[in-house]
């Protein structure tokens, strides 16, 4: 077994979690039924563990200006309590992770006129390694990199009844300090805990294509915090939801995963996240030569492979590294796949060549051995409804 258990393990073996490694962590796979999970995410609303992410904190006058080099998105351009979705990327080009960046308001600091704030929430396994590639190119900038992961639990409260939830557990004169706050923002919230009132962090974040929220806090709170949440909810209102239904459901929503869609063999405009690389902001950022050099090549749009989203027109699925034909020659590879319980056929998400990308084009994927039809489609395969 791993070393490595969350604050809220204990929890997870009283609700009879079936557990799994994953990034090196003991995690719930899922509790009953991941198909239950799922749709009860969907349908009313779900609570999931997701503190094996990791937290990095950066601090200083020079903060926004040094995210700006260290990671592809131009950091500095944030408002205060918006958050962004970024990746930070090798001299190369190649993906080490992606991330959410949260900024945070300034402190106060008569000295250096200010101190920025930005909390960056890099991917389970890639933590430390993201933590020490951020530390690394601090150098020359007045910025403090602080790895606060092994401290910090993340609790994420997802569908369409997660407002009314967390409404229960809020003061009414701070209502609407979450019903006003926008999707990929955050903001500090008083929760009433065991009797007591505590300001915690809460995002409009998310991983499953459904309303939510995610909450830091510290991991000597995060049992109560999650019995207060189960707690207050109403019978059938709030299920738990392991990584089993986590990944079907951000499969759905068409949200890449770190080891499936991303890597460092990878790239982001292979990818479809051209849009987050800001190749105009000022000044040099880490692999800006390299990405700018495969954006003026055309991959991901005029050569090489990009991702796609596939629908199955029959009932069998494609799983990972299964190949991706066109008129029985090998033109990709599945990334992700399985039957879709939302939508009632099978999905996958796969690299194929630019050639074939259209939406509506016929391929096939190869299931040892069998081909199954698909058909291109556009991501992603599940939009909730607002």
């Amino acid at each position: 077994m791993s070393e490595n258990y969350t604050a809220l393990y204990e929890e997870h073996k009283k609700l009879g979690a079936s557990f799994t490694d994953f990034g090196g962590w003991q995690m719930p796979l899922k509790y009953s039924s991941e198909l239950a999970e799922h749709r009860a995410v969907r349908s009313a609303a779900g609570i999931f563990d997701l503190s094996h992410m990791g937290e990095v904190w950066v601090t200083g006058p020079d903060a926004a200006a040094f995210l700006d080099y260290a990671l592809v998105g131009k950091i500095s351009a944030m408002a205060v309590g918006k958050a962004k979705y970024s990746l930070i990327c090798k001299e190369d080009g190649g993906i080490i992770d992606d991330l959410i960046v949260y900024r945070r308001p300034a402190t106060a600091d008569t000295a250096q006129g200010g101190t920025d704030r930005f909390l960056v929430v890099p991917n389970a396994g890639n933590a430390q390694v993201v933590a020490q590639a951020l530390a690394e190119r601090s150098a020359g900038f007045d910025a403090v990199v602080e790895d606060v992961s092994a401290a910090t639990s993340l609790i994420a409260v997802q569908g369409p009844k997660a407002e009314e939830i967390l409404l229960r557990l809020v003061p009414a004169a701070q209502h609407e300090l979450v019903t006003g706050l926008k999707y990929y923002a955050a903001v500090e919230v008083p929760f009433l805990v065991g009797g007591a009132s505590q300001e915690l962090l809460l995002a409009r974040t998310g991983y499953t294509g459904e309303d939510g929220f995610e909450i830091f806090v510290n991991n000597d709170d995060a049992a109560a915090l999650w019995q207060a949440i189960v707690a207050i909810a109403d019978e059938g209102e709030l299920t738990p939801a392991g990584l089993a239904s986590r990944d079907s459901l951000r499969l759905e929503a068409g949200m890449p995963l770190y080891g499936n869609e991303l890597s460092l063999e990878g790239d982001p405009f292979a990818a479809g996240l051209g849009p987050v690389v800001a190749l105009s902001k000022d000044g040099d950022f880490v692999g800006k030569a390299a990405l700018s050099a495969l954006k003026a090549a055309g991959t991901g749009s005029t050569t090489g492979r990009k991702l796609v989203g596939l629908k199955g027109l029959g009932r069998r699925a494609g799983r990972g590294h299964y190949p991706v034909l066109k008129d029985g020659n090998v033109i990709g590879e599945v990334t992700s796949g399985q039957p879709s319980p939302t939508l009632g056929y099978p999905v996958a998400m796969a690299y194929v060549d630019v050639e074939f990308t259209e939406p509506g084009t016929a391929l096939d994927i190869d299931l040892r051995g069998k081909t199954e039809p698909f058909e291109v489609v556009a991501l992603p395969f599940y939009k909730r409804s607002k």
